[in-house]
């Protein structure tokens, strides 16, 4: 029987026997398509087909499908003959490690995964289903942009998902997957995700392809050059993460829903750890060295304090200066912020502070405690930096810091200098607790400027500037310098044995897990945007 050939004179007296084989034609055009050679093609461009990517995604045996018989209304234009099963996007739930995830995924061999009325409301519907269940949703976009044949039906089913994706922003977690082109409005609702994942050679995203940018402006480029994974994960910062290939892709985004709670009203899961809450670590002795001029991989220092060495980058392309990972310490999930000396000193900079902000926002949202390791020299001075807005971008980070209520700790490694120490969540701005090893040096610059701007006059007039300097220098050291001056203030709680790193923060942390704390009422904040 076939379901082409009966549908259409569907007979009233069939058994239900023959209604259950028809059905099961039906499910099996729907998850086939209407062209068998269109899988054929989809793999010889490397890329994997809806289905075989959610079988990726979520446990096995656990995905329901939603809506699978759904078909578009459209007429004109030869719609009215093609009206595939799916409407070219794949909608439904599964597990991932046991619990529920939510996943729309295009179809490609539809329609090239074109958003068509019909195909806007089953992704409408699986977001509404995923806010109101909290749960994560993931989408695996692999489409051609807003289904033209369509006309503003197509546009407004886009609208649709940017309110649906700003509805539940901060409210369960939002992953973009990109796995194909991803071009014009479309590429406004992964930006508007929490996390975007993509896969090097097949993916791109861009307002505006090459083809438009050539016709106005003149310049050439090609399609993965303007837009893809590895542009948006080093140059932009559009895209968390790059990978070669779509398993590992699809692997890691199990493994970060993995370290996320499933909604704002939860927390993150928690696991056994065998890594001892009290393990001292000699190693750190030796990571970070005295002289506060010389670079070291702050990701070592990050290795040997969270559990077992393991960690998650986040933007590990982008904005190297700052480093933000998800890990675990006693087997909590944490947040940690970090200045990385080993790129451009650590300082703080316009795209560095984007980067943190956002981090910091993502994880006050979702209850996620934050570690902040601090070692910065400062805010990046520069024609450029000013001219670009440092004073904006850096409050961002400031605003998002001021403004979580989840616990937070921070430790200077070593230098915390000026507004920098200020803006990487200091005692001053609300952190909860603050610690600092023993060669710390926080102050308002370092000792050489300082030195040159409270003494210029006498150093110039003197007979040896020279010697006169290095006195001053040593003198300012000494008094506003020294590792005990924050803590004799009460801007630091204490000064600890580096080797004591890991205990002292899994202990505040278990301390502070239950920390309330509320924001004035409010409809929202204004953050520097």
């Amino acid at each position: 029987m076939s379901v082409t050939d009966t549908t259409p004179a569907r007979r009233t007296d069939w058994t239900l026997y023959e209604r259950l084989e028809e059905l099961r034609l039906i499910k099996d055009e729907a998850r086939h398509g209407p062209d068998p050679a269109a899988t054929d093609r989809q793999h010889a461009k490397g890329k994997l087909t809806a289905h075989e990517r959610i079988a990726l995604l979520v446990d096995t045996g656990s995905f329901h499908e939603v809506e699978q018989l759904r078909r578009h209304r459209a007429t004109g234009f030869g719609l009215e003959a093609k009206k595939p099963y799916t409407d070219g996007v794949i909608t439904g739930w599964g597990t991932v490690e046991g619990r529920t995830v939510f996943v729309y995924a295009h179809d490609f061999r539809i329609f090239g995964g074109a958003l068509g009325e019909a195909h806007a409301t089953k992704i409408h519907k699986i977001m509404d289903m995923a806010i109101s269940a909290g749960a994560p949703l993931v989408s695996l976009n692999d489409g051609a942009g807003a289904r033209i044949q369509e006309g503003v039906s197509a546009l407004a089913g886009y609208g649709g998902i940017f309110q649906r994706n700003t509805r539940a922003s901060g409210v369960i977690p939002q992953i973009s997957v990109m796995l194909g082109p991803c071009a014009g409005g479309a590429a406004y609702s992964p930006a508007l995700t929490d996390f975007v994942f993509m896969v090097r050679e097949t993916s791109q995203m861009f307002i505006t392809g090459p083809d438009v940018v050539k016709a106005v402006t003149g310049e050439e480029i090609t399609q993965n050059g303007l837009g893809g994974a590895d542009v948006h994960a080093e140059t932009s910062g559009v895209a968390h993460f790059a990978y070669d290939d779509e398993e590992t892709c699809i692997a890691e985004v199990r493994y970060l829903i993995g370290l996320l709670p499933s909604n704002n009203r939860e927390l993150a899961p928690t696991v056994l750890s065998d890594d001892p809450h009290d393990r001292r670590s000699e190693a750190l002795l030796d990571l970070v060295p005295d002289d506060p001029g010389r670079v070291y991989d702050m990701r070592a220092v990050i290795e040997e304090i969270v559990d077992n060495g393991d960690f998650f980058e986040i933007h590990s392309g982008w904005a190297g200066n700052s480093l933000c990972v998800l890990a675990r310490l006693g087997g909590e999930v944490v947040g940690i912020v970090a200045n990385q000396p080993a790129t451009t000193a650590g300082v703080l900079d316009i795209k560095a502070s984007e980067k943190a902000a956002r981090f910091v926002q993502f994880c006050d949202a979702f209850n996620i405690p934050l570690v902040t390791l601090i070692d910065v020299p400062g805010f990046l001075p520069g024609i450029e930096q000013e001219h670009n807005g440092i004073i904006r971008h850096g409050a961002k980070l400031l605003y998002a810091y001021c403004n979580a209520t989840v616990p937070r700790v921070s430790v200077v490694i070593r230098k915390a200098y000026g507004g920098a120490y200020i803006v990487m969540d200091s005692r001053s701005i609300g952190t909860d607790l603050s610690f600092a090893w023993p060669g710390n040096e926080i102050a308002v610059m370092g000792a050489e400027g300082a030195a040159n701007v409270i003494f210029r006059r006498e150093i110039n007039s003197a007979g040896d500037p020279e010697a006169v300097r290095r006195q001053k220098i040593e003198e300012y050291r000494t008094q506003l310098m020294h590792p005990y001056y924050a803590a004799e203030r009460g801007l630091v709680d204490d000064v600890i044995d580096p080797r004591r790193t890991r205990e002292t923060l899994i202990g505040s942390l278990a301390m502070l897990r239950d920390k309330h704390a509320e924001l004035p009422s409010r409809k929202h904040g204004n953050p520097p945007l």
